[in-house]
């Protein structure tokens, strides 16, 4: 099974290959990490009610929202800005071309959506991106959501008026 090492002159005698594990649990060789035919990676990316649908591949750096271009779509820069911050945290700006489609929720929540999406996507097509991505807080998805609205209340907790007469 396994070799007794003693010493450090035993460790580096000793072969240990290292395998590099895909977010799906399957070891990846070569550090490659999930693609489809197409050497496309996917992933889905989800803020508030908003989903997004995430395809990464090498390109120009084209990012097509809903069959429109990111400045169509997302018209604020602010929008725009959320939208690279993966890109650039990983060096990788203008080097991918991503294909999103997003639904659900409004517009910062789907730029959100895409930001975790990119995320993903990126760490599904380079594992090693993971260690780049990680502390700046982007692979991890944001669970707040709007509180439903109560019974009996105009909205989640607003009361109505009280009036004594």
């Amino acid at each position: 099974m396994s070799e007794d090492v003693k010493s450090f002159g035993d460790l580096k005698t000793t072969l240990i290959k290292a395998k590099v594990v895909t977010p799906s649990g399957q070891a990846s060789p070569d550090g490659i990490g999930k693609r489809d035919s197409k050497g496309r990676a996917y992933a889905t990316g989800r803020r508030k009610d908003a989903v997004a649908r995430v395809w990464v591949k090498p390109g120009t750096g084209k990012i097509t929202i809903n069959g429109k271009d990111e400045k169509v779509y997302f018209a604020r820069p602010v929008l725009r800005m959320v939208l690279r911050q993966p890109l650039i945290a990983a060096n990788r700006d203008g080097q991918f071309d991503v294909v999103v489609t997003v639904c659900g929720g409004g517009l910062s929540g789907q730029a959100g959506a895409v930001r975790h999406g990119i995320s993903r996507a990126l760490v599904n097509y380079e594992p090693a991106l993971r260690v780049a991505l990680k502390p700046g807080g982007f692979l991890t998805r944001d669970p707040r959501t709007v509180e439903r609205k109560k019974y009996g209340r105009p909205k989640a907790r607003r009361s109505f008026q009280f009036s004594k007469r």
